[in-house]
Formats: structure tokens, sequence, C-alpha cells
């Protein structure tokens, strides 16, 4: 008999992999995730920014980053302004770096939902790759033609509604981003 949890569980993965992607992509507002990929030289290596920082939101114009180690003021506002996706200018003032969130404009916006986009069809690549190997698995495993058929199927029909969630988890982003 097939067992599809394993093609389940991994496009579950791949789902969660996408929502997480679509998490750090930026909207009108700012939100602690927008610099979840800002890498922090600090103690001679690069590190993540949530190791050497606590990241908040201040209302939805403002990104407050208080670091553990007040010598890494300098290199998380450096790090946070070389990130030309990002376009944000970080303020320090001794204690806290101020990371203000500029209002989008129509292009930039966009433009952030064509990126968002090809994050998408990354996601609907892995989850049709998954089917692929289901297919594989099926055409290697000795099942009578009635019972693979109905495999096929089964694993067609995940597939679509794995494709249909990440569908509707983009359009509800885009509408977010293009949202003023």
């Amino acid at each position: 008999m097939f067992d599809d949890r394993e093609y389940r569980k991994a496009m579950e993965e791949v789902i969660a992999r996408f929502q997480s992607e679509m998490k750090k992509v930026r909207t009108g507002r700012a939100h602690p995730d927008m610099l979840a990929n800002i890498k922090v030289e600090a103690y001679g290596q690069f590190m993540p920014l949530n190791q050497v920082a606590n990241v908040t939101a201040s209302g939805g114009t403002l990104l407050l980053v208080t670091p553990f180690d007040p010598a890494n003021l300098q290199p998380i506002a450096t790090a946070i302004r070389n990130d030309a996706a990002l376009g944000l200018n970080p303020a320090d003032d001794g204690r806290v770096v101020r990371v203000p969130v500029p209002p989008l404009t129509e292009e930039r916006r966009k433009e952030i939902v064509k990126t968002a986009s090809a994050k998408v069809e990354e996601a609907k690549i892995a989850i049709r790759n998954v089917r692929e190997a289901a297919r594989k698995e099926l055409k290697t495993a000795e099942l009578p033609e009635d019972i693979t058929k109905k495999a096929e199927k089964t694993v067609d029909e995940l597939t679509k509604t794995f494709t249909d969630q990440i569908d509707a988890a983009f359009k509800t982003k885009s509408a977010e981003i293009m949202t003023i």
C-alpha cells in the first residue's frame, strides 16, 4: 500500500517555509520580521540580527533595535543601512537604533509584489518536486494498477490543495502590500 504521509509532511514544510518567507516581505507597516535577514558583523563573525539585538515595532512606522551589547550599536545600524532591498535609513541615539519605515510608493509596492511572486513560484516548484518524488516511488513500487491510479490521484489532490494554499497566502499578502 502507498503511504502519502511523508509527502504530505514535505508539502507542509514547503508551506511553512513559504509563510516564513512571506512574513519577511515588507508591507507598508513596520514589522520586526522585516529585519529577519539582516546579518551583523559582531564578535568577529556575521550573526543574525536576532542574536545580537531585540527588535520591536513601535507604532506602524518605527522599528526599535536594542542591542544586547552596546558595542554592537554601530555594526547593527551599518548592517541595516547596507541592505539595499529594504531601503531603510537607521539612526542610533547611543542606546537603541531607530529605524523609521517610510511609506511605500506605488512603484515600490509593485516591485515588492513582483519579488513576492518569485517566492510563490519557488514554493510551487518545491511542491511539484515533492509530487514528482511521490510519482517516482509509485512507478518503482510494484502495486496493482488500480491502487497506483488511486495513489496518483491522491498525490495530485495534495499538490492542488497545497498550491491553492500558496496562492491564497500570496493573494492576501499582495492585498496587504498594495493597501496604503
